[in-house]
């Protein structure tokens, strides 16, 4: 045998995605150079590991075998590397923190400075919707999830990030009428939501349910960037944070409509399960964050002061 960790690396990846071409994808490869790596590990065995019917590539049983043992060796493979930091006294690890999907405007600014300081520290940032993200939180399977809607029902611990803010908005060319009402605006002009499932959804529902506001016509879609695109080109309006709009309020390409009740108020927070041991590399991040936040938040938010 004289596999290599790359062949390993490439084929367990192959496995997740069921694919060659989505393989290649997510390891920014050429979809060749997959399967060069992937025809090197097979020859060094008797017994398929993978078979293609049709256009598709199936997993054989002893393929997933030997993946569970290609993920132990990359594991220890890995294990090797964080001591080889750690014996020269840096902090190694994997950090890994889910987040929802408004978050990604957040949470890079929070993690630039920590991770240019702690090269052995590796990242793992999930950003989905807030379903998953709470799914993440309560199963302990990350070291800190990034909501901006506090979760129900889980006793958590958790560190304040930074005020978000939800306005009404609408594209330059929105002209409302004169002296329109919030009831007339949500009733007779499209409404854009987020999935269900999203933060952001679930805020706007329950404002429009505190203060009793029905819609006429409605789009669905399933990201805040495509919500945002939808509006700048006229589709409609929506209630968005703060956060993600910024550029766009600057441009212009964006307004904010004026609503009794709105902007709704909420905070970025870091959770993690009350009591859960982290990591030292999550303990490190933690009291990074406490320390340095503050300056973190006056130096790349500063621009939001304007609207709160």
């Amino acid at each position: 045998m004289n596999y290599t960790l790359t062949q390993l690396r490439v084929f367990l990846k192959v496995v997740e995605a069921e694919s060659v071409t989505k393989a290649a994808e997510e390891l920014h490869l050429t979809q060749p150079a997959v399967s060069i790596q992937l025809k090197n590990l097979q020859d060094q065995f008797d017994i398929p590991l993978t078979e293609v019917v049709g256009r598709k590539i199936y997993i054989t049983d002893f393929g997933r075998e030997i993946a569970a043992s290609a993920n132990e060796i990359l594991q220890l493979a890995q294990n090797i590397q964080y001591k080889t930091q750690a014996h020269k006294g840096h902090l190694t690890g994997r950090l890994n923190i889910s987040v929802v999907s408004t978050g990604k405007y957040v949470m890079p600014y929070f993690l630039s400075a920590f991770l240019k300081q702690n090269p052995g520290v590796e990242l793992r940032m999930d950003v989905t919707n807030k379903s998953r993200v709470i799914e993440n939180l309560e199963n302990n399977e990350v070291d800190f999830a990034l909501v901006s809607v506090q979760p129900e029902n889980i006793a958590v611990e958790k560190i304040d990030l930074l005020e978000n803010r939800l306005f009404l908005v609408g594209g330059a060319s929105e002209k409302l009428k004169k002296g329109i009402t919030a009831k007339q605006i949500f009733s007779e002009l499209p409404l854009i939501f987020r999935e269900q499932g999203s933060a952001t959804r679930m805020t706007m529902e329950k404002f429009m349910d505190r203060y009793h506001l029905t819609y006429g016509k409605k789009l669905e879609l399933t990201s805040n960037e495509a919500v945002k695109q939808a509006v700048i080109a006229g589709l409609g309006m929506s209630i968005m944070p703060l956060i993600g709009i910024k550029n766009e309020l600057t441009t212009g390409q964006i307004k904010i409509i004026p609503v009794r009740g709105l902007p709704i108020k909420t905070m970025w927070r870091l959770n993690w399960p009350k009591g859960k041991k982290h990591s030292p590399v999550a303990n490190a991040f933690a009291e990074y964050l406490r320390e340095h936040k503050n300056a973190i938040v006056e130096t790349h938010f500063s621009v939001l002061k304007e609207y709160m």
